[in-house]
């Protein structure tokens, strides 16, 4: 998670005509010196160099043989093998948590939550066919805590391991008076590379294919505004809550926190055993909003909500709020994470393969003529 590099400070919030007051070093005492020093001004250098020195283990099993270098540079270095490719392109793609973040915060959980950013950045890459490089990682807290900041550079980390990229750098930002001391939010970038001839997308759809859906972890990392708001507001549920729908006495804050699922390796190698024409990652807008941006102007696809049961937490959801389905649809993945449009030649094959790595799939419908819209058919199985 963050490695290397210099905190950076403000000397006050920046707000103009609001309420809260400039922030001042010392929280306010009036106790004047003769000399000021960075620690005074609420930024300990010692206390983010802790955390680089807790983190290096975690960092090195990420290595790729690509990787030049240590820890400690201003760059991180990376030498791409272009004998591997004809006309390599590079994909880049960054990312963050949102307000799950929130939920970790309250919870004092930290080691989940780079799995989450490390999943929402490299299965974005991963859409177009790009293999996962590297990533590079940026936290900002308004108190570096080196434990903390080992655990949520842990969970980066181990996010790396599993989509088989490098954890190349980072940076730690300590902003006081900008972010409370217990406080902090994290973003990465990351970049792949695809041979240009072998670049996924809509220009590869075409009618007939078959639409095959990947089993979601849980909500994965969007839609959390609205789940703080009608569970742990109106709701007035708390999350040490047990949910019996749940099972194995699991609570409403353990469910929260379940890390996003990664699928970067589940794709790269479906690729080279199927013939693959898109990826969907669901984020952000749910399935309607995420399917058609791999569809063509002339196709259609179409999804059959009942070859599937979303996870428990969707009901809750739903129920808490009232929420209408479209609106549900629209914010949420309701259990498919990801989506892979293959030759119907290769449906049965792909859904074999993804089963045998343990992934749970199944198709979910097929692409038709159209003008480039999904079709949401039927009504989701229930009980």
């Amino acid at each position: 998670m963050t490695h290397v590099s210099e905190r950076n400070s403000a000397g006050s919030n920046g707000a103009e005509g609001g309420d809260r007051r400039p922030w001042t070093a010392g929280g306010g005492r009036g106790v004047r010196k003769r000399t000021a020093t960075y620690a005074d001004a609420g930024v300990s250098i010692e206390a983010g160099d802790r955390a680089v020195e807790l983190l290096k283990s975690k960092v090195k099993k990420t290595t790729r043989p690509e990787v030049m270098g240590d820890l400690g540079g201003f760059s991180g270095l990376f030498r791409l093998n272009t004998a591997k490719y004809k006309s390599p392109i590079l994909a880049s793609s960054t990312d963050g948590v949102g307000t799950k973040l929130v939920i970790a915060q309250q919870l004092d959980i930290h080691d989940t939550i780079g799995i989450d950013l490390v999943a929402m950045v490299v299965d974005d890459l991963v859409a177009c066919g790009a293999e996962p490089l590297f990533l590079l990682d940026y936290i900002a807290c308004g108190e570096v805590v080196p434990d903390k900041v080992a655990e949520i550079g842990a969970g980066i980390a181990d996010g790396c391991r599993y989509a088989g990229c490098a954890l190349l750098g980072g940076e730690t930002a300590e902003h006081p008076g900008v972010l409370r001391p217990d406080e902090y939010d994290v973003s990465a970038t990351g970049v792949g590379v695809v041979e240009e001839s072998e670049i996924l997308g809509r220009e590869r759809v075409e009618v007939g294919d078959a639409v095959i859906a990947m089993r979601s972890s849980g909500l994965h990392s969007n839609g959390y505004s609205l789940v703080r708001h009608v569970l742990l507001g109106a709701g007035r549920m708390r999350l040490d809550s047990v949910v019996d729908d749940f099972g194995s006495q699991r609570t409403l804050g353990e469910e929260l926190l379940t890390p996003t699922k990664i699928y970067a390796k589940d794709c790269l190698g479906l690729i080279e055993e199927t013939d693959v024409r898109a990826f969907s990652h669901v984020t952000g807008g749910g399935i309607p909003g995420n399917l058609n941006r791999v569809l063509p102007g002339n196709a259609d696809a179409v999804v059959d909500r009942s070859t599937w049961r979303p996870q428990p937490i969707f009901d809750l959801i739903q129920a808490k709020g009232r929420i209408e389905d479209n609106e549900m649809e629209a914010t949420f993945n309701m259990g498919v994470g990801m989506f892979a449009i293959v030759s119907s030649d290769d449906a049965d094959r792909a859904m074999a393969y993804l089963t045998g790595r343990g992934v749970e799939a199944w198709q979910v419908g097929e692409v038709i003529d159209g003008t480039g819209e999904v079709q949401m058919m039927g009504q989701y199985t229930r009980g």
